[in-house]
């Protein structure tokens, strides 16, 4: 049995050499460049591919796979959305991803962040590296009395709830599917509109479908409470870049946190130093002292990086073995 795995990482060499070691009967053939029309071609003669990418997984891409003898594909990581899912039908594809690898990384990411504006520490940061170390004005706010709005209650969604609990902060919650727990706990709003009023801050835990795409928007921040704080850790193109400007300009919007950005692909994961920096909207929210980013960064723990390599591989495994995973890919 051979798999490919593309783009591998140095930080994830080491969970993928332990997975080798137990696998014996896996052949693994390492590439560390993107999957292409054009690396696809070395997957010849392989069962099946493992990846990992925010580039998109085009028709070209897939068919040159397929050229080369693969229709099954593992990737490490949750989203499914840069797939051409009509091609990867028509070609017959098999695809599992890793829905869940670690909810606490993100959850405990979005936690630091609303702690870090709700206690001005970007601020505090710049003054500091000027020998200022005065108090005022950057006075901060304590967690626990705010009332924190949760869009999204899946397996992120509900570890956030935990810890802000811990916190004595108020949770109110919207979800198209509730959480019969969260339910009886009384924690659901009835739409969007009601949390947005209530929240004093916001945050963002539901997938990048046609319908959330921007439902952060000048009409929703026109909603929310003066001064809400915004937390994006899912996925950039739910939040109107231009709208959140415009928030943040007028005060509307008090504070974000943002890892992840509408635009990010070729710019995240990119050393810009000395160079001209390519997007003048994300230099706008990168120079603001009340707007955290970090580079899609929220995954990216020990725990988080073994697990999505574990699971992407042993779905693999079952994909060639023909089983069925419970991770499979579902196409419309």
């Amino acid at each position: 049995m051979k798999i490919v795995s593309y783009s591998i990482r140095d930080d994830e060499m080491p969970a993928l050499k332990n997975w080798e070691q137990a696998h014996p009967e896996v052949e693994v053939q390492i590439e560390h460049e993107l999957l292409t029309p054009e690396s696809a071609q070395k997957a010849q003669g392989a069962d099946g591919v493992v990846v990992y990418q925010q580039k998109p997984y085009t028709r070209e891409t897939l068919q040159a796979l397929h050229d080369a003898g693969i229709n099954k594909m593992s990737l490490r990581n949750v989203g499914v959305d840069n797939i051409d899912m009509e091609a990867a039908k028509e070609l017959d594809f098999q695809i599992t991803n890793v829905p869940v690898y670690s909810p606490n990384a993100i959850a405990e990411h979005v936690i630091w962040t609303m702690g870090r504006l709700l206690r001005r520490e970007p601020e505090y940061t710049a003054k500091i590296a000027k020998r200022d170390l005065r108090w005022a004005p950057e006075i901060g706010q304590e967690m626990r009395m705010q009332t924190v709005g949760v869009i999204g209650t899946g397996h992120i969604g509900r570890v956030i709830i935990d810890i802000l609990k811990g916190f004595g902060a108020k949770v109110v919650c919207y979800d198209i599917y509730p959480n019969a727990q969260l339910q009886k706990e009384g924690l659901y709003v009835d739409s969007l509109d009601e949390l947005y009023a209530k929240a004093d801050i916001i945050t963002l835990h539901v997938p990048s479908v046609k319908e959330n795409i921007h439902m952060i928007n000048d009409d929703s921040i026109s909603k929310m409470k003066d001064g809400v704080i915004i937390v994006n850790a899912a996925r950039g193109d739910l939040i109107d870049t231009d709208a959140l400007i415009r928030g943040l300009d007028s005060g509307k919007v008090g504070a974000a946190g943002l890892d992840v950005y509408e635009n990010e692909v070729g710019v995240f994961n990119e050393n810009w130093e000395g160079k001209q920096f390519p997007d003048k909207r994300l230099e706008n929210l990168l120079e603001r002292k009340n707007v955290i980013v970090t580079p899609h960064t929220a995954f990216y723990t020990q725990t988080a990086v073994k697990n999505m390599v574990e699971i992407a591989h042993n779905s693999n495994v079952q994909l060639i073995k023909g089983e069925k995973p419970d991770n499979l890919v579902k196409f419309n």
